[in-house]
């Protein structure tokens, strides 16, 4: 059985880390800061995208900026599927 976090790969998601600063609700000088990492699909990051929506409507904190890295970690390049299986003796 395929791990479905492979199947994304496959699929062209790669792994995006979003480095989220925020300002806290009750001391609104101070940034706090939150990591976010998922698979996701770039350029558009639909899944940071709803995150960053549910943030919004969500939690009191509003956010500063968003500083985001995305690395594909398997691409056509480094796959290939196997057309056969031969025995050698």
């Amino acid at each position: 059985m395929v791990a479905v976090e492979f199947e994304s790969q496959l699929r062209g998601y790669g792994l995006t880390t979003a480095q989220i600063l925020y300002r806290l609700p009750d001391h609104p000088g101070l940034l706090q800061e939150f990591v976010w990492q998922h698979y996701d699909l770039a350029p558009d990051f639909p899944a940071l995208y709803r995150f960053l929506e549910f943030w919004d409507r969500e939690i009191e904190g509003p956010v500063h900026s968003v500083r985001v890295a995305h690395n594909r970690l398997v691409g056509p390049r480094e796959w290939r599927s196997a057309v056969g299986i031969y025995g050698l003796h």
